[in-house]
């Protein structure tokens, strides 16, 4: 099954590959500058907005989304906004998923009078599922400071403020939002904590909850803003995390909305993307830092051109440079040529050899069965609400409790898969008519078109998760061919090589979203009832699932030994000894020649 000649010769177009890639890396945009000082935002505004912080957080201690107290803050918040005569204000409400359920919310908007469209936007939340919770309430009062600082200002761009709810858990405020802008936005800034004393880098996370990541030069603009007021690094993601991210696009902070919908947005905070604890202390001179770095991007912003590419990109960055997404689609295409051309000439023999190979792709369709039967039932638990609540978007740890009610409903999924392998997939494999046992050369060349089809598929939608299985597409290669022999061992290992990359992805966010493993098994449950990852990713990653669990059984139970050669009587000799017909000389036909 496996011909080295069209391996090595299908690996050449790499070397192309990698020097198109060298030359498309490009030089990231500059950010946007200003020289006007954010002197505004003074110890005198440090000091209202702490007082404003306090005032706040004393009056609605509890401000869970919906709740009374999220909604008297919200008119409280609007009602401020109008004393300052500068905006018009209006208080649209909508259902949306929370961490609680469905919740009637309130999104507070207050746009420059006089104005059109949204231009510059800042958006901050005001809910929070503990007590107290000061930290989370910090952006709102930097935000109320920065809109006394901006009332009447001559700015060229409007300048609108949005306090929204369900940024604790759901998002909902920020899906709402995307509809709520009257006009295509320039630039949205969404503050997250911005006065709590743990910090987390980066502080200006851009990760997007649909696909892609935020505008690269609304990013530096922050980072550089940042830089200049706060007198520190704002960090950066690595290649591997931002790798991880692009090929499972998740975040549970509120620019992930706004990015999805091609809007550039980004989150300044200074606990990153995940959510402050409800007793972390707030500083006050690091309030005023990061509210001096807004008002600096803000200006630097309103005085500068027009961004520079879309909302949202697909772009790598890495060693200060830009790899395009349309390079890394060919780098990709051509890692996974030369196992694709093996296995489309594999498959070739083993049909030749009159071998079956569809039944024993609905044998992987059979094994994957079960996982999907049991993704449908946890999307249905969802969506009937028997589930505690499943929002349409990512969650924090800790945010949706892991309780009795969802320990039932992890119980009943787990007795659906159960059942399924148990009377679905036997059903199955009994209408393929093949045998339970995984084994031959036509299971071999079924799991890897099975394999290969999988990374076309998801090499079309996503080229940042079609390279996580380019490991495979080799290796699996030599599990599976009988001309190559292994030790159980080192086949085993090959199959968990495989694997490794989809575990790396896995570990890496959920270090990122501070996810202990119960807890990032809870989060990807919630995914799945949520509706955020979606039919189509149930049954691509079943199947893969699928496919190895079937390369372990190959592994698992190794190939026989080669049999010895039977002894033999020579009856032609070679030609330093040849016995044949003219060794002694020429025979009969060739003398009358």
């Amino acid at each position: 099954m496996l011909d080295p000649r069209i391996y090595r010769a299908a690996l050449l177009p790499v070397v192309l590959a990698l020097i198109v890639c060298a030359f498309s890396l490009s030089d990231r945009p500059r950010p946007i500058g200003t020289t006007l000082q954010p002197d505004a935002f003074s110890d005198q505004s440090r000091e209202r907005a702490m007082a404003d912080l306090a005032s706040l957080a004393a009056a609605y201690p509890a401000r869970r989304p919906g709740d009374s107290g999220d909604a008297a803050l919200g008119a409280r918040l609007a009602s401020m906004f109008r004393s300052m005569g500068s905006y018009q204000v209006s208080t649209p409400s909508f259902d949306g998923e929370t961490a609680d359920g469905k919740r009637r919310l309130t999104t507070v908007i207050a746009r420059q009078a006089g104005q059109p469209g949204p231009g510059l936007v800042i958006v901050a939340h005001r809910d929070a599922l503990a007590r107290g919770s000061r930290a989370e309430l910090s952006g709102t009062a930097v935000m109320l400071e920065l809109a006394r600082i901006v009332q009447g200002a001559q700015l060229h761009r409007t300048v609108t403020f949005v306090s929204t709810s369900g940024g604790s858990g759901g998002l909902a405020g920020a899906r709402d939002l995307v509809h709520r802008l009257n006009g295509p936005a320039d630039a949205v800034i969404v503050l997250g904590d911005v006065g709590g004393k743990t910090v987390r880098r980066p502080f200006v996370p851009a990760w997007s909850t649909g696909d892609g990541v935020g505008n690269l030069q609304l990013r530096r603009t922050v980072e550089a803003a940042v830089r200049a007021e706060a007198g520190t690094n704002p960090g950066g993601s690595r290649a591997t995390s931002q790798w991880a991210r692009l090929a499972f696009p998740v975040t549970v902070s509120e620019q992930g909305p706004l990015v999805a919908a091609d809007i550039p947005a980004t989150l300044l905070s200074a606990g990153g993307e995940r959510p402050p604890s409800a007793d972390d202390p707030v500083v006050a001179s690091q309030m005023q830092a990061f509210g001096r770095s807004t008002l600096r991007a803000l200006t630097a912003l309103d005085n500068g051109p027009d961004l520079e590419g879309p909302g949202s990109n697909h772009s790598l960055v890495t060693l200060r440079k830009v790899l395009p997404v349309w390079a890394v689609r060919l780098l990709v295409a051509a890692l996974l040529l030369s196992p694709l051309l093996v296995t489309v000439d594999g498959f070739a023999r083993v049909r030749r050899r009159h071998e079956a190979v569809t039944p024993w792709l609905w044998w992987l369709v059979a094994l994957a069965a079960p996982l999907v039967v049991a993704m449908l039932f946890a999307w249905l638990l969802g969506l009937t609400g028997l589930l505690p609540a499943t929002p349409p978007e990512p969650v924090a740890a800790g945010t949706i409790a892991f309780d009795g009610v969802a320990k039932v409903g992890v119980g009943a999924i787990a007795l659906v898969a159960v059942l399924g392998w148990l009377l679905l997939r036997p059903a199955l494999l009994r209408r393929a008519g093949v045998q339970a046992r995984f084994a031959g050369d036509g299971a071999g060349a079924a799991l890897l078109v099975a394999w290969c089809g999988l990374a076309i598929l998801l090499w079309l939608i996503n080229p940042y998760a079609a390279a996580l299985m380019v490991p495979g597409a080799h290796l699996l290669l030599a599990v599976v061919s009988p001309e190559v022999r292994l030790r159980r061992a080192l086949a085993v290992g090959l199959v968990a090589l495989s694997a490794l990359p989809f575990v790396l992805v896995d570990v890496s966010i959920a270090g990122q979203l501070g996810l202990s493993p119960l807890h990032f098994a809870w989060f990807c449950l919630l995914l799945v009832a949520g509706g955020v990852v979606g039919p189509i990713s149930w049954v691509v990653y079943s199947l893969l699932a699928a496919c190895l669990l079937a390369a372990l059984l190959v592994a698992l139970r190794g190939r026989p030994a080669a049999a010895e050669p039977e002894d033999t009587v020579i009856t032609m000799r070679g030609p330093l000894s040849y016995a044949g017909p003219g060794s002694l000389g020429g025979t009969e036909s060739a003398l009358r020649r």
